[in-house]
Parts: structure tokens; C-alpha cells; sequence
């Protein structure tokens, strides 16, 4: 008697632990149960990849979804939504919303609000804050949290640690990796005069290289005095790319798509405020060496940074107005355009946003396709051109800085542990997404009750 399954993936290119391969995909509770040649007529569900590649599930490892405190700007229906369009299975959401997630209160609530309303898995930092330093070790331990995230320069919200010794105390207090913005506050600071009013063009010179140089530097001395493991996000530099590549020991870290997309000064130029965000987008020279640390192996993955604001929002003059863009649908077709550019391997993809994260943030069952592994699959056609538009985007913001670029590689569906909830453009099931597992916490204590 034959195997049944819940749902097989049949016909496409899998791309196994051993590369592509023209094999089915079978799936039973939720779990990967066989890789290979499948009768499909033993599942009660099938799904039709012929002409298509099947990826391991996209995680997204950095986006702000605004919720509580500004759903004006987003929320989790929305951002996991425009997320699962985008081909991505699992997002991690960032602590600077309002309140600030630094407590267990905080985790909790966002949790609450999550269930049944999340179309993607999801898992949510703890914002390291100068209050809740010693408490940290106890707080990223806890269900659905991701880990720790740091602001070492002033953005978004109201999250800040600014000096070596609030530095120090946060890397003294846990042992999973924590997320850093690695910008220096006194040196945002004192160059706050070389804004000029109106004129966007001067944010990547208010924030200059060195900024983002100083922080990262700082960063890294105090991970090796204190032994603590380091992610830097959202790198800009040239020269971080070698400081981080001579740093592999300690420190993981992230490139963004609109860094490796987007040029000063001819995104200035173009979007004006629309290409604000923190850290800036940078001149050619720096976008080279980001690029260098693509094809180097110095970067670990990329996360998108979706940071919505409304146009009324960014419309306001510079420096009023916030700093910022969305992100998390347009990710993957970037990224596939650049495969098809020949700037990115589909391999090297694979390890960006799908083993990457799983990697260094130790997810539990998700990043690769392998037996007992979660069902989560990304389908892309490596062949449609689709130009990014704004009626395909689900963000409440409502705009993209790439509306209007035609791109080569789409998302063509989005399956959850077994569950299909994005088919050809079109969200197809119910908001399905739960909370992630994580290696380093799975048997710690549950959520008290608040």
C-alpha cells in the first residue's frame, strides 16, 4: 500500500540539500515526509510546479510592521500580507514600535495580536534599552522571541544605546546573537548641521561612512571583551565589509536589496524623500564593496528592512520628514532580478534568505528542504518579467522607491508548513503564520501569565 500525504509538490525544480533537482516534494503534519519520485495521487492536495523552482521558505529577518502604535503605517494583518505575496514564509519583527517591545508585557501583546491575523510565521525582538539591560538574558529566552535587537544610533521610535558601558551591559546579559544598528550617536550628533532643509541629497552626508565606520568598530570590540556573538544590520560601507570579513568569529551580518539597488546620488535625484532611510543609501564606491561582500561570503543574509511611513509622511521636507521605506514584497523579485543580472547566484540567494537566517539565528525545522524540516516552499518563475506596481502592493503605505522597475524572477506562490497561502498573485487560504522555535531556547520556561 502506497504512502499518503497531505500535499505533494510535483513537477518544479526543488532546490534540495544537494542543489536543484527535478523531484517532488511530499508533505504529512505539516513536515517535509519525502523528497523524490512521489505518486501524487496519494496526497489529498497537490500543487502544480511545472516550469517553476521550489525554494526552501523565505525568511524575512528584518521588518518593522508598526503594530501597536502607529497601524496607520502598518500592522501584522497587512505587513505579514504584503509579505506572503512577496514569497516570503516567516518574518522577523522589530522591537521600536510603541511601546517599545522590552518586556515580557510587550512580547506577549504582540504575540496576541498576531494570532489569527499573521499570514507568515513570525517571531519578534526584544529592544535592549538602558532599563531593562540585566533583564535581557531572561527576556530572549522566552517563546517568540527571536532574540535581541540594539540601536547604537538614534532612528525610528524612541530605542537607544548610545554608550560603551549601556553597550557592555547589554552583551553581559544573555547568549544568543543580538541584532545591532550600528550607527554613532555623538557623531550623529555633532554633525547635525550638515542637514541641509529640503534637501534629502545630505542625509547620507549627515550620516556619513564614518558614522556607521565608528559604531561598528566600537561594536565589535566590546562582542570580544565580552564574548558575546554580534549580527550588524542593514551594512552601507565599503569599508565595514572588511572590517566584518576580518570578524567572522563573532560577528554575523545583513545587506539590505535597497543598498544593493538604489545609488546616490541618482536616488536623491529620482525619489527625493521617498529614499530616506537609516543608515543611508550610499554612493557607487560603497555600493561596489557591498556587492564585493555579496560575492565574498562576508554577508550572511538579507533582510529588507520594511520600515513603512504614509506618503503624507515622507512628503514632508527634509530633515521632517521620517526615514524609511517598505520592503518586505519587493525583496525576492529584486533579488531574482539580480540572479538574472548575473550579480547573485540562485545558490547564493538560497543561503541569503533561506539557510542564512535559519543559520544564524538557530530557527528550528526551517531553511532548508530536508526530511522532517517545516513545509515551507517558495515558488519562483526564474523567467517572468513583471514590472512592480503600485495595485500588487499590500502595504498600507501604499508606495514602493522601485514602482515602476520591471523585473525578471517573481514569487509565484507561498506554502506554510503544508498550508498553500499565496498561488499566482493571489492570497489563497486563511492567515495561517505562528509563532517560530528556536535551537537555542526549545524547552525553556512558557510565558507567564500577565
Amino acid at each position: 500500500m502506497s504512502e499518503t500525504y497531505d500535499l505533494v509538490v510535483k513537477g518544479g525544480i526543488v532546490w534540495t540539500t544537494g542543489g536543484p533537482a527535478a523531484v517532488n516534494v511530499a508533505v504529512r503534519d505539516g513536515r517535509i515526509a519525502a523528497i523524490g519520485d512521489i505518486d501524487s495521487d496519494a496526497a489529498g492536495q497537490i500543487v502544480d510546479a511545472t516550469g517553476l523552482t521550489v525554494l526552501p521558505g523565505v525568511v524575512d529577518t528584518q521588518v518593522h510592521f508598526r503594530e501597536p502604535g502607529n497601524e496607520h503605517k502598518e500592522d501584522f494583518e497587512s505587513g505579514t500580507r504584503a509579505a506572503a505575496l512577496g514569497g516570503v514564509t516567516a518574518v522577523f519583527e522589530m522591537p521600536n514600535t510603541d511601546p517599545s517591545t522590552t518586556s515580557e508585557t510587550a512580547l506577549r501583546d504582540k504575540l496576541d495580536r498576531a494570532a489569527g491575523r499573521a499570514w507568515t510565521d513570525h517571531a519578534f525582538f526584544v529592544g535592549a534599552a538602558p532599563e531593562n539591560a540585566e533583564q535581557l538574558g531572561e527576556l530572549e529566552t522566552l517563546p517568540g522571541c527571536c532574540g535581541v535587537k540594539m540601536f547604537m544610533g538614534s532612528s525610528t521610535g524612541n530605542l537607544l544605546v548610545a554608550d560603551d558601558e549601556t553597550v557592555r551591559r547589554v552583551l553581559a546579559n544573555g547568549t544568543r546573537r543580538v541584532a545591532v544598528h550600528a550607527e554613532d550617536e555623538p557623531r550623529l550628533i555633532a554633525r547635525q548641521g550638515e542637514r541641509v532643509e529640503g534637501d534629502p541629497a545630505t542625509h547620507p552626508v549627515w550620516r556619513d561612512a564614518e558614522t556607521a565606520i565608528i559604531a561598528t568598530r566600537r561594536l565589535l570590540a566590546l562582542a570580544r571583551e565580552t564574548g558575546r556573538r554580534v549580527h550588524v544590520l542593514h551594512v552601507t560601507t565599503a569599508d565595514e565589509v572588511a572590517i566584518l570579513a576580518a570578524a567572522k568569529d563573532i560577528a554575523t551580518c545583513e545587506v539590505t536589496p535597497q543598498h544593493l539597488t538604489l545609488v546616490a546620488p541618482d536616488c536623491y535625484e529620482r525619489l527625493g524623500t521617498y529614499a530616506q532611510m537609516n543608515p543611508p543609501i550610499r554612493g557607487q564606491r560603497h555600493n561596489d564593496g557591498l556587492w564585493a561582500g555579496v560575492r565574498d561570503g562576508v554577508f550572511d543574509v538579507v533582510g529588507s528592512d520594511h520600515a513603512p511611513h504614509t506618503a503624507d509622511e515622507k512628503a514632508l521636507a527634509y530633515p521632517a520628514s521620517p526615514s524609511g521605506m517598505p520592503g518586505v514584497q519587493t525583496q525576492l523579485p529584486l533579488l531574482l532580478d539580480h540572479v538574472n543580472a548575473g550579480r547573485l547566484t540562485l545558490a547564493r540567494l538560497v543561503d541569503l534568505v533561506c539557510a542564512g537566517p535559519a543559520r544564524i539565528y538557530g530557527i528550528a525545522g526551517k531553511g532548508r528542504i530536508a526530511l522532517g524540516f517545516d513545509a515551507d516552499f517558495t515558488l519562483i518563475d526564474l523567467n517572468a518579467s513583471r514590472e512592480i506596481t503600485a495595485d500588487w502592493l499590500a502595504s498600507k503605505c501604499g508606495w514602493s522607491p522601485f514602482e515602476g522597475m520591471t523585473v525578471r524572477g517573481w514569487p509565484m506562490g507561498t506554502i506554510i508548513r503544508g498550508n498553500v497561502v499565496m498561488r499566482d498573485g493571489e492570497l489563497v487560504n486563511a492567515a495561517v503564520g505562528a509563532p517560530m522555535r528556536f535551537q537555542d531556547t526549545l524547552g525553556t520556561h512558557k510565558l507567564s501569565s500577565c
